[in-house]
């Protein structure tokens, strides 16, 4: 699953093994990376090393500690710390990341550790894969922890994307090229799990890389193109609507974000079967997925400041996170069925561009007068979820890089999640479950009436200040068909990252909310 160049490594190699390589029959070189817990003993703060049964000697995890100890290490969380390896080992150095207090990787009865636990060794596996630059070749025991966690964390934060920079600025040293899971019993369950994070990490990579791909490459037709390109290649059903298409098909609010740009707007649709029935005999559940794909957004007429703008380069987040959740419910086989309406388009001010004051007619036949061009996502997404509706979906999730009012109500990396409740509760719980930590937020009655336009059904915004991000949410809410359980993914933050990477996230695109959505959809597969 790549996008812009087939033969791109979008991350590193990932193997099993229960053992280090073996001192005498291998050249020492690579790296051990190990998890540090910090200690609560204020006279011995040297930090726990979190290792597998049987791969290190009592004498060298002592001294691996003691070698750590001695460079500052204590196990606080994130904190990094690289020695050399004892002469016994296959390795040449040893990584410590730190985890936090023993508390923080404790299991349960059942031998598991928490959502939380979870994340910090995602995280640790993340600053690992970050900062290995130049590393042919890692081995882990962060694996023992939680393997799936440790696998995408790896894979995730070894991300690079340098497809436009010349050999001048690409960074001298590549990221790990492999990494060495190591486990207690390699057993098809730990190949399962593998196999499983790298499907994954790959897709939130293929999200990444599309938003991180410049505007004047990616345009609603360049998107559409390479979109059905990679559903195709994974057996997904494609269908791309043009500009003449959109037109006679009355997808007013498509036609009339795009009509300023001399690029005109697409619709993709894709489609996966995932069977007629489930072994039972019943009907399989169905999801419909909606993302929002403009490619550039200047605001329109209604024009943003010129500071920042170029971030807008990441307003297709949502149309990339569907795009990738999609191919890769066809790649993992789920016994779900799942569409895809993705509209892309440009918004761009010309003597073309639609005015505020116009009214649309919307796919379905809503009239809704523009006041503000700059809210261009919920004119294009309305259109595609009535569209997406069509196919009578048990289910659709809608996510958008919506609202600046996202950013303000909950930050930078906290999606909100909006729509019917029980389903968007559920989709909020799966999302904190792994750990891109969507939360719940209403859809407060009285904010309807600030949608009434004086000439149409509806007007696209409100002249009000507040709960920009909820009045956002109950435009979309009117074109949901009624019945289908919805919930809405406002990652105006968390698809963009504009400070410095964390984790496992990348400065530019990070690819949430993809694990949300392939998590509900695997949900939706196991309990309807």
């Amino acid at each position: 699953m790549t996008t812009s160049a087939d033969d791109r490594r979008l991350g590193p190699r990932l193997v099993l093994d229960s053992e280090l390589p073996d001192a005498d029959s291998a050249t020492r070189e690579g790296v051990l990376v190990v998890g540090l817990l910090s200690s609560d003993d204020t006279n011995d703060p040297a930090p726990t090393l979190v290792t597998v049964p049987g791969v290190l000697t009592e004498a060298e995890a002592a001294g691996i500690r003691d070698a750590l100890a001695d460079v500052g290490a204590n196990g606080s969380f994130g904190q990094t710390a690289r020695v050399v390896a004892p002469p016994s080992l296959s390795v040449a150095s040893v990584f410590g990341v730190g985890l936090g207090g023993v508390s923080a990787v404790t299991r349960d009865d059942d031998g598991n550790l928490d959502a939380e636990g979870i994340e910090l060794v995602r995280q640790a596996a993340g600053i690992a894969g970050r900062d290995l630059n130049g590393v042919t070749t890692a081995v882990t025991t962060l694996s023992s922890l939680d393997l799936s966690a440790a696998a995408e964390g790896f894979f995730l934060g070894a991300y690079r994307f340098e497809d436009f920079r010349s050999a001048r600025s690409r960074a001298k040293d590549g990221p790990v090229e492999s990494v060495t899971l190591l486990v207690e019993s390699v057993d098809d369950d730990a190949r399962a799990t593998v196999d499983h994070a790298t499907h994954v990490a790959t897709a939130v990579a293929v999200a990444r890389d599309f938003v991180n791909t410049p505007p004047n490459v990616l345009s609603p037709a360049e998107f559409a193109g390479r979109a059905a390109e990679l559903a195709e290649r994974s057996g997904v059903q494609v269908e791309v609507l043009d500009d003449a298409a959109l037109r006679d098909g009355g997808y007013g609010g498509i036609v009339g974000v795009g009509q300023g740009s001399s690029r005109p707007p697409r619709l993709v649709r894709l489609s996966y079967s995932g069977g007629p029935v489930d072994p039972s005999g019943t009907d399989i559940p169905s999801v419909a997925l909606v993302g929002k794909g403009i490619t550039f957004d200047t605001g329109g007429i209604s024009i943003k400041p010129a500071a920042n703008m170029e971030n807008m380069t990441s307003d297709m987040g949502g149309a990339a996170a569907v795009i990738a959740a999609t191919v890769l419910a066809a790649r993992l086989q789920l016994g779900v069925n799942v569409t895809a309406t993705v509209p892309m388009a440009e918004n761009m001010p010309s003597d073309t561009a639609q005015r505020p004051g116009d009214v649309l007619t919307q796919y379905g036949g809503t009239t809704v007068e523009v006041l503000n061009t700059d809210a261009e996502g919920r004119l294009i997404l309305a259109d595609a979820i009535v569209r997406a509706c069509e196919d009578e979906p048990d289910y659709l999730i809608d996510t958008a890089t919506l609202t600046g009012a996202q950013l303000v109500a909950l930050g930078q990396r906290t999606p909100g999640v909006m729509g019917t409740e029980p389903f968007r509760d559920r989709v909020a719980a799966v999302s904190q479950r792994i750990g891109e930590n969507a939360w719940p937020m209403p859809l407060p009655s009285e904010l309807r009436k600030d949608l009434s336009s004086r000439v149409a059904d509806l007007a696209n915004v409100t002249n009000a200040r507040w709960g920009g991000m909820l009045v956002a949410a109950i435009f979309l809410r009117e074109f949901v068909a009624e019945g289908v359980q919805w919930a809405h993914i406002d990652v105006a933050g968390p698809a963009f990252n504009t400070g410095g990477p964390w984790g496992y996230t990348p400065k530019g695109g990070t690819g949430v909310p993809v694990r949300t959505i392939i998590a509900v959809i695997e949900d939706i597969a196991a309990n309807g």
